[in-house]
């Protein structure tokens, strides 16, 4: 099948195969859109089940930057990449320093960063190959602490703020109190459950490792459930900190929260879903949009920019989802379709 036909093709600009035997990298690149400037996104590292699983992936990724770098208001575009195989099993430097020349022969029409399954260090060896990673370094740290370039953190802090924004707008309400299931502990889903703790939200939390359960558990007082169990919690919040596509027929057909704010990008398996969370009268935060403080970090790191202005950046992603809120109800539509509208204002005519 041509990647033009393939259903998660949306007008992409450039689909880019590698495949380097030595090191055994079989990676993807999608590019988006650029009209607003160079495509920036993370490298995910992930065991796909199959090459058409990472392609539905990146095509998904990258377009789901083109949306996130406009709602933003940063003068980046959208792109992303994947990498097929198990980070913790098959990652070597050797694929790393390929990845790097990969993004390379692009010329800078794509610029990457961390996302699951890389970590800065990943980075930096792709740095020795490449002018156009970021992330491998980082002068300042939105809330003042030390700064080593991931910004995850930032992403983090985003979802929060956006999460509490929501839990307002739906709850009328703090997050005191607040019942909230977390799936995925990773880099920003387990940072994202401690702001929860310390507002004294009540966490309900799963994992593909232990390690990170038990960790959850022991600092934040959660209480592990299963991944199958995580959909159908009589909880106050749903926050996807994992893979996309959770939210879906199957998904749907349990989910009990009033509110779906999370990390996880494409959280929706189809747009038509996000009407089905509207009927249900779950508010649905587009994940795009509360997702966006890393590649905000990522920005402000490149500009003369400065800790303080990074953090009132990342801090209006509640006034902007309260705004997406307050349009989507005003025209009687989807939050993700409202999210989409204003987004294409913004790259589209350009």
């Amino acid at each position: 099948m041509s990647v033009f036909d393939h259903k998660a093709y949306d007008n992409h600009e450039e689909v880019v195969f590698f495949h380097d035997a030595k090191s055994g990298l079989k990676a993807i690149i999608a590019v988006h859109n650029t009209n607003l400037g160079p495509a920036l996104g993370g490298c995910r590292m992930w065991p796909y089940a199959s090459s058409e699983e990472a392609l539905t992936d990146v095509l998904r990724l990258s377009k789901g930057m083109s949306y996130k770098s406009a709602m933003a208001n940063l003068k980046l575009g959208g792109g992303k990449s994947v990498i097929i195989g198990d980070p913790r099993k098959d990652k070597s430097d050797a694929m790393m320093l390929a990845m790097g020349e990969f993004v390379q022969r692009l010329g800078g029409k794509y610029i990457t960063a961390e996302d699951s399954g890389i970590a800065v260090r990943d980075l930096q060896l792709m740095a020795k190959h490449s002018d156009f990673i970021a992330g491998t370094q980082a002068k300042f740290r939105y809330d003042g602490g030390e700064a080593d370039g991931n910004p995850a953190p930032s992403t983090a802090y985003g979802v929060f703020v956006g999460l509490r924004a929501s839990v307002r707008h739906a709850l009328g309400s703090d997050l005191n109190g607040v019942k909230v299931a977390i799936q995925g502990l990773g880099h920003v889903g387990y940072r994202l459950a401690e702001h929860l703790h310390k507002e004294g939200a009540k966490l309900f939390v799963t994992d593909i490792y232990p390690d990170n359960l038990d960790r959850a558990v022991q600092e934040l007082g959660a209480t592990v459930v299963s991944p199958d169990e995580i959909f159908g919690l009589d909880v106050d919040v749903l926050a996807p900190c994992a893979m996309g596509a959770i939210i879906n027929d199957n998904s749907l057909s349990i989910l009990k929260a009033r509110v779906v704010a999370g990390a996880a990008n494409n959280q929706l398996a189809e747009e038509r879903h996000g009407h089905m969370l509207k009927d249900k009268g779950i508010l649905y935060a587009p994940d795009y949009v509360i997702n966006a403080g890393g590649v905000i970090d990522i920005y402000h790191q490149k500009m003369d920019s400065n800790a303080q202005a990074m953090r009132e950046h990342i801090e209006g992603i509640g006034d902007t989802l309260v705004e997406i809120y307050q349009r989507a109800e005003q025209q009687g539509l989807p939050t993700n379709l409202e999210a989409n509208r204003m987004a294409e204002e913004r790259f589209l005519n350009r």
